[in-house]
């Protein structure tokens, strides 16, 4: 049994618009959301054993405001093929995780991690499902069992979704 956490990045800034998008920073609102989301995975005992991050600054910036809440001690993997995203990308990703890895933390780009998220969660609770497909809005956090051995297996439908949360609903 795998636990897979899929998160969107908090909301980024677009004060600047001749910035890459790369080098979005965060919005005040997406500061404020990042330790919310994070304080939910501590009180429902789900801090991930790595965490998978692609390169864009308001993913960064999003894990680094998550660390100190979770206890600072979450290894951190950077990897450029999560940016922007492709779902088969995001799979490749956590297909390569090693064994010991028993849950995961992925902070990605909507539409892949959107995407990703809708085709591995073939069960769940009707209600979380639907707002899940509708909007895998900024912050929102997917929870997913996996009934495998090993990270390699992970297959497209093959994940129960436990819940999905958004910031405005621990707010």
């Amino acid at each position: 049994m795998r636990t897979l956490l899929l998160m969107r990045h908090a909301k980024s800034s677009w004060d600047q618009p001749g910035l890459a998008d790369l080098d979005r920073p965060l919005a005040p609102r997406g500061r404020q959301a990042a330790p919310l989301i994070a304080r939910h995975l501590h009180d429902q005992g789900l801090v991930p054993d790595l965490v998978l991050c692609s390169p864009a600054l308001r993913v960064q910036e999003t894990w680094q405001l998550m660390t100190p809440v979770l206890g600072g001690r979450v290894a951190c993997k950077t990897l450029r093929s999560l940016y922007p995203g492709a779902p088969s990308r995001l799979l490749e990703a956590l297909r390569r995780l090693p064994d010991e890895i028993g849950r995961a933390l992925l902070i990605g780009h909507n539409p892949g991690l959107a995407a990703c998220a809708v085709a591995l969660a073939a069960a769940g609770p009707k209600k979380a499902l639907q707002r899940m497909r509708a909007k895998f809005g900024t912050a929102s956090l997917a929870v997913l069992s996996l009934e495998i051995d090993h990270w390699r297996e992970l297959a497209v439908g093959g994940g129960r979704l436990e819940s999905f949360v958004r910031p405005k609903d621990l707010g």
